[in-house]
């Protein structure tokens, strides 16, 4: 069972590096400039937690 665990502790160590490397590839390098006109399209890039704030306050 030990060896199952060291096992599976490093492939969750190596999934966790390929995810922090693809992010930063993607979003801080802009390989990809069309996924940042998408996610603005979208508008989850941009802060609209006080425009929602202010209209429960106006009710």
């Amino acid at each position: 069972m030990k060896t199952f665990e060291r096992i599976l502790m490093k492939v969750i160590v190596i999934q966790l590096i390929c995810l922090l490397l693809v992010q930063l590839f993607f979003h801080k390098l802009n390989i990809f400039p069309e996924l940042k006109q998408i996610t603005q399209y979208e508008g989850v890039s941009e802060n609209n937690f006080t425009q929602i704030l202010e209209t429960f306050q106006g009710q």
